[in-house]
Parts: structure tokens; C-alpha cells; sequence
């Protein structure tokens, strides 16, 4: 895990940790990529189909191992574990115990992960809804969480989910009042599996913050969300004290996301690589607090942006560098 380490001079030398990690597959190693199988294929192997889906998620499994090992060698241990390892198994037509069918590997790879201390998270996809107008995509939103849960226990992770707060239909207000109702109605262990961020275009830090508060719910800050949607009068500076709060009791480092806009044409997207000026404001904003946090790199570059960001750090700063650590005075 790379650490920049910030030394606090009022507070008697201490030091404040902020751990970096990315999201997904590695795209330095070539031969991994996630082995997937729609439902339409499923459906043409007929009788196949469970031996097909259950031989490509064992290929993910090893694929897994190998990342893992990866980050651990190269002294990343905060990850995002892709949401396509485990294609189809949350379908309502599959049926396949997968506690049964993959417990050689859960039993395996909850040794590998306990052996190199690795913080593991999920984020599923858009398609995870707590507040959405359709009653099958919330029940279908559940059975998500409650399969994240359950990979979680297998493997031996204290992991979180992070979603979004998703739909503003008819219009925020309303669609606030539905999260609260359907989370509410959550059974406590699903609840304290989530975690919420703000988006690029609806929800902003205050919406997602005042909700997070209401609601017990730590928040992740999305500083690319942020800087794509944000009240006139939206101060980060000033809701971080706010947002770390969420946290206590969680016995977790805050989370944090950071990106940088692609273009000036595609704000929303996600660069390939970060923008180290950047990345160094937000550092200098978030040293104020004297918090450990960690921070997952989204760009599109994965792990190899995460270490041109090393790089660029060891090489523009006059920072005391000890292996993958940095000490900025």
C-alpha cells in the first residue's frame, strides 16, 4: 500500500497515513481479464451451461490469486475487486450453490488475503438501486448486496459496497424519502455493508453528506464527482471535517475516490492517467485533517496510473521517499 505520510507540526510529530489503491483488473498484466458469459450464451450450451459459468469463474479465481499476489509485491493493499468476477450468479434463473461449487477456492484465496492484510471492497453496477420507482429492481438490488455479503464472509473480508443513491425521480425529494424507507426496511447486517458517495450530476457532497448523517451511513468523498457537480457555495475544505465523522465507530479508514475529467468535452469521464497538480491540491487540502484515509485511484489507467503517480510524487518533491513510503514535512 503506498503511503504519503504527513507529519502534523502541531501535534507533537504525529503522522497522518493516506494509503492508495486502484480499481479492477491490473493492466500491466496482460493475460488477466475478467472471464464472463451473458445469459444468452448460457442459455444456447442448454445443459452445459452451469459446467461453462462454473469452469469461467474458477478461471477468475486463479485470476484473482494472481492479482492479488501482484498488489501484494508491489505494496498495494487497498483494492477494488471487480463486480464481473462472479457473472450470472445473482440471476433469479440460476441455480448453482456456489458455496458448494467454488469452497476449495473461497477457503483458498480467504488464506492468500488474511496472509497479505489486504483492505477489499466492491462497488456493484448502476444497476444496484435502493430508491428506484421499480419494485424488481429493488428486490433485485438486495439479492446484489446480500451476495456481496455473502463473497465477503467467504473470503474472510471486512469489505464494504459502495453505491450512489441513484434515482431522482420525480424529483429529489421524493426520491430521498425512498432510499430512507427501503434502507430502513434492511436487514442491519446490509446496512452496514453500504457505503454512499455523491455522483457527477445529481446527488452532491451536502445531498449525499446530509443523508449519510441521517441515515448512520459512512461516506465516501468522490473529489472527480465533486469537482463535475457541486452547489456555488459547496466548500470541500469545509465539509471534510463532516464527512470523516461519518466514519467513527466504523473501526475503517475513510475512503476516498479520486479521478481526473478526460477532456474538457468529457468532464464526467474519467481520465487515463491523473493530473499530479491536481492530486497534489487535494493532498494539501486533506493534510489539514490529521486522519488516516485511504484513497482508491479511478483512472482509467488502474494500476499504472497509480504508480506514475509514485513516480511523478518521488520525482517533483523533495519528499524523504522509504521504500513505497513518502514523507512530506
Amino acid at each position: 500500500m503506498y503511503k504519503i505520510i504527513v507529519k502534523d507540526e502541531t501535534n507533537k510529530g504525529d503522522i497522518m497515513q493516506i494509503n492508495l489503491g486502484y480499481v479492477g483488473n491490473p493492466i500491466t498484466l496482460l493475460d488477466i481479464y475478467s472471464h464472463s458469459l451473458t445469459y444468452k450464451d448460457y442459455l444456447k450450451y442448454k445443459e452445459l451451461g452451469n459446467r461453462i459459468l462454473i469452469d469461467r469463474i474458477k478461471l477468475n479465481f486463479k485470476n484473482f490469486e494472481n492479482v492479488l499476489k501482484y498488489n501484494y509485491e508491489n505494496k498495494i493493499l487497498f483494492y477494488r475487486m471487480t463486480h464481473t468476477m462472479f457473472p450470472l450468479l445473482t440471476h433469479p434463473n440460476i441455480n448453482i450453490d456456489y458455496k458448494e461449487a467454488f469452497k476449495k477456492e473461497f477457503n483458498y484465496l480467504k488464506k492468500v488475503i488474511n496472509k497479505y492484510n489486504l483492505r477489499i471492497d466492491t462497488h456493484p453496477d448502476e444497476f444496484c438501486l435502493l430508491n428506484s420507482e421499480k419494485y424488481d429492481v429493488i428486490v433485485n438490488s438486495i439479492k446484489i448486496l446480500s451476495f456481496h455479503l455473502e463473497i465477503f464472509k467467504l473470503l474472510g473480508i471486512n469489505g464494504r459496497c459502495v453505491l450512489h443513491i441513484g434515482s431522482s425521480k420525480p424529483n429529489k425529494d421524493v426520491a430521498l424519502k425512498r432510499f430512507k424507507d427501503n434502507f430502513n426496511k434492511l436487514d442491519n447486517k446490509l446496512k452496514k455493508l453500504i457505503l454512499l458517495e455523491n455522483d457527477d450530476k445529481t446527488y452532491t457532497v451536502t445531498d449525499t453528506l446530509n443523508l449519510c448523517e441521517e441515515l448512520s451511513i459512512p461516506m465516501v468523498l468522490d473529489y472527480h464527482h465533486y469537482n463535475c457537480n457541486h452547489y456555488k457555495d459547496e466548500k470541500i475544505d469545509k465539509l471534510l471535517p463532516r464527512i470523516i465523522k461519518t466514519w467513527e465507530n466504523t473501526g475503517l479508514k475513510p475512503k476516498m475516490h479520486f479521478s481526473n475529467q478526460k477532456s474538457n468535452k468529457e468532464k464526467r469521464s474519467h481520465s487515463m492517467y491523473l493530473n499530479y497538480n491536481s492530486f497534489i491540491k487535494f493532498i494539501n487540502i486533506l493534510s489539514e485533517l490529521n486522519t488516516d484515509i485511504d484513497i482508491m485511484i479511478e483512472a482509467k489507467g488502474k494500476d499504472e496510473a497509480l504508480l506514475r503517480l509514485i513516480r511523478q510524487l518521488k520525482f517533483y518533491n523533495d519528499y524523504k521517499v522509504i521504500g513505497t513510503t513518502i514523507i512530506i514535512p
